[in-house]
């Protein structure tokens, strides 16, 4: 459809997937100039936030944080699980749908004829929604590497890069130290830029010292100590102890929630808080997909891992749940995924794979992924084949036990797909 004719918000979206032949083309001469053209300018602090895992996590519960202490925050997101909406909320809501096709036809007036992507549209869009939302603070995610993200063409008073592992290699290079090049390019001379795991790739710090950032490293310059179930912060002029663990599960979110104190105490000198809205934030904080829980007996897990690093998390994450009888894998890739490296981690924690196609031509084949788990070993009476996430949950729930669990995992598109039909009947908690 041309967006001349959109009128709803999934028309226009329909609409800017056709504007552009490539579905990423790194790059920002194009982007900036219709950000130009649009004016957008923040009257408020900014904070980037890229790497490999754990953006959305450290986004949230900055946001959660800082909302506890009374701001009006604005964040910036993706991708997103059900509605594109919520790729933008203020104040922890989303924007009405009604607002944002206003924005995308200012962001289409101003473009002319310069061809946009997807997230290029969509950015640009969303960037001036919260440039002109009267808010205290705004959060930006980065979606891909950051030196070329369409998210770099904003100045942040503090950026960071949550981690370096290997992803995207089409785009950001085979090795951490070229991947780390490229997710360094948030940093701004004079800024602070935050690193948020104990070893940074030496591009990384060669590259923030170049540019004159300020960078502090998680366990050189601040850090956490867990101690049964509790948590301490230790920043470089403030300390929590006896920490609840965040609301979000898993191993890494501890790591996670430091660095988002270490944007707070960063900032503490133009958004103050207290260690009660560290508390409360924490407390309440609440992002789909990761590690998420979605029922028990028997106990449904989803997340959204599809990278190696991400894998090896999980499985940690599952071996520290304890002994179950069972295990079912509910699975899904991206064929430019390094699918054997997800598999590696989580074979030994497997016990049987429902294998799904997702509803993208990226998507690899259950057949494909059948081969790559027959190659990992994994003996073929393990693996069962499914058009879809939702059937393979299914499946799963009537095969498995109440002492049995299923994680479901591999995409974000895995996470949509088995929460469709709750999501639609307001089930998900």
């Amino acid at each position: 459809m041309n967006s001349a004719h959109a009128d709803t918000l999934a028309e226009w979206l329909a609409s800017i997937e056709q504007l552009h032949p490539k579905n990423i083309e790194m790059g920002l001469e194009r982007v900036r100039v219709v950000k130009e053209r649009l004016g957008i300018r923040f009257d408020c602090p900014v904070i980037t936030v890229g790497g490999t895992n754990g953006k959305g996590s450290t986004c949230s519960m900055m946001q959660a944080i800082w909302q506890k202490a009374g701001y009006r925050v604005g964040l910036y997101s993706s991708p997103h699980i059900h509605d594109f909406a919520e790729r933008v909320k203020i104040d922890g809501q989303v924007v009405s749908e009604e607002i944002i096709v206003r924005y995308f036809k200012k962001v289409e007036m101003a473009r002319g004829d310069i061809p946009l992507t997807f997230f290029e549209f969509t950015t640009l869009t969303i960037m001036q929604i919260l440039a002109e939302g009267s808010l205290d603070v705004v959060i930006l995610e980065v979606g891909l590497g950051g030196r070329l993200d369409a998210v770099n063409l904003i100045d942040a008073q503090v950026a960071v890069v949550t981690n370096v592992d290997i992803d995207h290699v089409d785009y950001l290079g085979h090795t951490r130290e070229l991947i780390g090049y490229e997710k360094a390019g948030i940093f701004r001379q004079g800024k602070m830029a935050v690193y948020g795991d104990y070893d940074p790739p030496h591009s990384l710090v060669a590259y923030a010292d170049e540019t004159g950032s300020d960078l502090r490293v998680l366990g050189r310059d601040y850090n956490s100590v867990c101690q049964d179930d509790r948590w301490s912060y230790i920043g470089p002029t403030l300390r929590f102890d006896n920490l609840d663990p965040p609301a979000l599960h898993g191993k890494n979110q501890v790591k996670n929630a430091s660095n988002a104190l270490m944007v707070l105490e960063a900032m503490r000198d133009v958004l103050p808080f207290d260690e009660k809205a560290v508390r409360a934030g924490l407390s309440q904080v609440y992002l789909p997909g990761r590690f998420q829980r979605l029922q028990n007996e028997p106990l449904v897990i989803l997340d959204a891992a599809h990278n190696p690093h991400a894998a090896i998390v999980l499985a940690e994450n599952l071996r520290s749940m304890g002994e179950f009888h069972t295990t079912f894998a509910v699975f899904g890739a991206m064929s430019d995924k390094d699918i054997e490296g997800v598999i590696v981690p989580m074979k030994e924690t497997v016990d049987f794979w429902y294998l799904t196609g997702l509803p993208l031509s990226r998507a690899a084949s259950t057949e494909m992924l059948k081969e790559k788990l027959i190659a990992a070993g994994v003996m073929p009476d393990r693996i069962r084949l499914f058009e879809t996430a939702a059937e393979a949950l299914d499946a799963a729930k009537i095969n498995a036990g109440k002492n049995d669990r299923i994680i479901a995992f591999g995409s974000f598109w895995i996470v949509t797909g088995v929460t469709r039909i709750a999501h639609s009947d307001s089930l998900i908690s």
